[in-house]
């Protein structure tokens, strides 16, 4: 009964995205909350890094699919895959985006 949260990102060349991890994402408080409540996917579209034609691919239909405009974008899926929640980066650390997530979890 986890919520899927779907990470778009470009990890080596977006500057919002790279704060949303270090600020967020690599915190010890939301890993903790991370593997309680979620279940992480990173959906990555690196300048610099190798991703296979095939990882490429199912990229680009899910940012078809949710219509991902911009760099980060985070979908949140409830547990029958409907989309509950989009979020991008904000300030306040794990707690302020810890606290918005567990709204969408509640309903």
């Amino acid at each position: 009964n986890k919520l899927v949260l779907l990470d778009f990102t470009g990890s080596d060349w977006c500057g919002w995205c790279v704060l949303l991890d270090r600020e967020v994402f690599s915190k010890p408080q939301f890993k903790e909350y991370a593997s309680k409540n979620l279940v992480l996917v990173e959906v990555d579209f690196p300048k610099m890094k190798y991703v296979s034609a095939a990882t490429r691919a199912q990229n680009e239909r899910l940012a078809i699919k949710y219509q991902i405009q911009a760099f980060p974008t985070i979908i949140v899926l409830n547990h029958d895959g409907q989309m509950v929640g989009e979020l991008g980066y904000m300030q306040g650390g794990p707690d302020a985006f810890i606290a918005v997530l567990e709204k969408l979890r509640k309903g």
